[in-house]
């Protein structure tokens, strides 16, 4: 079992997906937790990975074909929005 944590601002860390089958529980600011499969917390990292590349004009793949002015990463995310409610 997998325990995450929610920051002040309403994120959790989460780079890359977790396996299928994992059980996450997330401890939220409020005091409440919910306890969340892999494939759920998959799919809205999904839909953030997706806001994502659409704000910043990034293909499906990530890449931009634009030339680079930055030495920033921009072609991926760190955190990811959640709230209680959402593991139904």
């Amino acid at each position: 079992m997998i325990t995450l944590h929610q920051d002040v601002d309403g994120f959790i860390r989460m780079n890359r997906h977790f396996p299928e089958s994992a059980s996450i529980t997330i401890n939220f600011t409020t005091g409440a937790s919910e306890m969340f499969t892999g494939t759920a917390l998959n799919v809205i990292f999904d839909a953030a990975v997706a806001e994502f590349r659409a704000r910043n004009r990034l293909d499906a793949k990530g890449f931009s074909r634009a030339p680079a002015v930055t030495v920033q990463r921009v072609k991926g995310i760190q955190f990811v929005a959640v709230h209680a409610g959402m593991a139904a």
